[in-house]
């Protein structure tokens, strides 16, 4: 369902991703790990257009951009592949000043132009999915952390995305937050979500990840099963890092 062929990422002269092939299936969870500074980031923030790559191809679902020195996409297209993909940041970015409930709504008004009923009722159905359905008329401040990052997941949900990009998104909660948070992200991965999720909990990637790829110096050094990698790979650098992560 996504196919990313030779994806170059360059910030001034300095290169970021150096020429990523990647294949993702659909209802399939991808988990994407590797050491600070490998490019994971900057890879799924260039699926989802938020960096705009240097070079190269990506399709999601039937929608496909060519990158280059003259291939600019247009901002029809940049829309259209934004809305096949649902972005959770590792810092949450919802609106202060808008309730939970309006958080969720605000992409599908503003963006698929849908009423206020309509999004309200949806809304209040995908917090319910998240288990915040108390929460729709509070702020953002008065919500734990593990809270806000499920609020962020149901907004993220509620365009209906071909994919969920997930960056690194308990990286800054404690360990009892952080579970709220990955229960949420396994019952969507059990009912077939297909995600790309970056992140360093090895325990989460071996339970849910359906495919391992380990990125280093913005390259895929290499790709497998969770027991392919997290187990039983010869690679050194793979296992100097993964000594080097603790669960």
């Amino acid at each position: 369902m996504i196919n990313i062929q030779n994806l170059h990422k360059s910030f001034g002269n300095i290169e970021i991703l150096k020429g990523i092939d990647l294949k993702i299936v659909r209802g399939e969870t991808t988990i994407v790990i590797g050491p600070s500074g490998s490019g994971k980031t900057t890879l799924l923030r260039c699926m989802n257009l938020l960096e705009m790559p240097s070079n190269g191809t990506i399709r999601i679902g039937d929608n496909e951009l060519t990158f280059g020195e003259n291939k600019k996409p247009t901002e029809k297209e940049i829309l259209i592949l934004r809305k096949n993909t649902g972005m959770v940041f590792q810092g949450f970015h919802l609106f202060p000043h808008m309730t939970v409930v309006e958080n969720i709504m605000e992409g599908l008004v503003t963006v698929l132009k849908q009423s206020k009923k309509v999004a309200h009722d949806k809304a209040l159905s995908l917090l319910e999915k998240v288990g915040l359905s108390e929460k729709s008329d509070s702020y953002p401040h008065e919500l734990s952390g593990g809270q806000q990052q499920r609020v962020a997941i149901a907004r993220a949900m509620a365009i209906e995305p071909l994919v969920l990009l997930f960056d690194e998104p308990t990286s800054a909660l404690d360990p009892e937050l952080a579970a709220e948070v990955l229960k949420v992200m396994k019952e969507l991965s059990l009912e077939g979500m297909t995600m790309v999720v970056v992140t360093h909990n090895m325990s989460f990637a071996r339970e849910v990840g359906d495919n391992i790829i380990f990125m280093d110096n913005g390259l895929i050094i290499d790709k497998g099963t969770p027991k392919q990698i997290l187990s039983e790979t010869n690679n050194a650098r793979i296992k100097q890092f993964l000594n080097l992560v603790s669960d």
